[in-house]
């Protein structure tokens, strides 16, 4: 019977233990923290967003970091199969806005405990409190694992699964660089993906806590357009997060890099045309013309953003509506339309979602998860330098390339 390691208890390490245990393997699955799925448990809000109901192209299209790796095992272990996985253990499932996927409970703890059980029946033998310290090669091939103290643990094949650096406090530290390094695997330098954005203005602050729904944001350098979303979007104390921000974070990160400063316009009224929102405007002045500016914009806009936005049109809140002259109607109408944010930068990488970067793709086969310089070793989830949108994506990948570094213990 094949002796299996399998280093990090998030969803690609459960996964990988998973199916390698159901293959008939001897699976330890190591686990630095005192519980399994600690990062797991937070995501989505505390809903778990499991996958995206998403064929195998759009899987791809949404990664944008290195998505083409993942066409294989995607084909093996697609959403459709994530889904079955879940219904066949008893969690129900539901599908919302977008194609995600979540728990019907909207419980992400209920995902771990099923996952807890499925280990449980499967046979895998749990080290918590075990942290790898030392992979153990001999002749480039796999002998075991060296844990902190020293101690060595033999093994046929080892799996590592340990992650980005994200959410350090879940026990996502970047480990698993440490050992691919050590085995003479390129590490790509990490980097945030998904990660909520710092605005130079403060004004964000004063609405905190503002949720926004069908707006649409743009990303500008200068005059030209990097990219663009539809959706949710949040203010915060120091900025915008929310999907859509998350979303756009990429070409801000790599924009910041490079020492570029970018904007971020935002459409609050993405469903109307400039002229037909002039039009409202005209038939929202006529209905309050007795009012002062700053007490007609109730029907327009939230009430904890309409002292920024009167501020930021330039035009007196004590001014009666009906004296509003043509001009300032089209600064109001700009603004509806390109309420402008100076993205100052990414918050830093330890409030990222998810991690960009990692052991480098050339270095993996994709259709086994194998790695190509040491026999007996593989990798899954987040540790490689893969990262996708919001949406359930990155999980997929988890699931998805866990499973296939499971099942290839056995085929290679």
């Amino acid at each position: 019977m094949k002796k299996i390691i399998v280093i990090g208890g998030g969803p690609a390490g459960i996964m990988a233990a998973l199916t390698a245990a159901n293959g008939g393997a001897e699976v330890a699955l190591w686990e630095r923290n005192k519980s399994l799925g600690r990062k797991l448990a937070i995501t989505g809000k505390g809903r778990c967003n499991i996958t995206n109901m998403a064929d195998t192209k759009d899987l791809v299209k949404n990664m944008p970091g290195n998505g083409s790796f993942l066409y294989s095992a995607f084909t093996r272990f697609s959403a459709e199969d994530t889904w079955d996985f879940f219904e066949q253990h008893g969690l129900q499932l539901k599908v919302e806005r977008g194609r995600r996927v979540f728990p019907l409970s909207d419980n992400a703890h209920e995902v771990v405990e099923v996952l807890m059980q499925a280990l449980h029946e499967a046979g895998v033998k749990i080290e918590y409190n075990l942290r790898a310290k030392e992979l153990a090669l001999q002749n480039k091939q796999i002998i075991g694992v060296y844990d902190s103290p020293g101690r060595l643990y033999p093994a046929d094949a080892v799996i590592i699964a340990t992650g980005g650096v994200t959410y350090p406090a879940t026990g996502s530290t970047g480990d698993g660089y440490a050992l691919a390094a050590q085995a003479g695997h390129t590490i790509i330098p990490p980097k945030p993906s998904l990660v909520p954005l710092e605005t130079v203005e403060s004004w964000p602050s004063e609405v905190s806590g503002l949720a926004l729904k069908n707006v649409e944001m743009t990303i500008r350098d200068q005059d030209k357009v990097l990219d663009k979303a539809f959706g949710e979007m949040l203010f915060t104390h120091f900025g915008l997060s929310g999907p859509i921000v998350l979303s756009l974070s990429k070409v801000v990160t790599a924009a910041a890099e490079m020492g570029r400063g970018l904007t971020a316009l935002i459409d609050l009224k993405p469903a109307l045309s400039e002229e037909k929102l002039d039009e409202r405007l005209l038939r929202n002045n006529q209905k309050f013309s007795r009012k002062h500016f700053i007490n007609s914009l109730d029907e327009l806009l939230p009430a904890s953003l309409i002292p920024v936005f009167v501020r930021l049109v330039g035009i007196d809140p004590h001014k009666p509506v009906n004296q509003l002259t043509k001009e300032e109607r089209r600064e109001m109408v700009y603004m509806l339309k390109s309420l402008p944010l100076t993205i100052k930068g990414p918050r830093p990488i330890s409030e990222a979602i998810v991690t960009s970067g990692g052991v480098q793709v050339k270095e993996i086969n994709p259709k086994s998860m194998a790695s190509n310089l040491i026999s007996g070793l593989y990798f899954s989830g987040e540790v490689i330098d893969i990262d996708g949108y919001t949406g359930g994506y990155n999980l997929q990948a988890a699931w998805s390339s866990g499973y296939v570094a499971g099942c290839s213990v056995f085929e290679e």
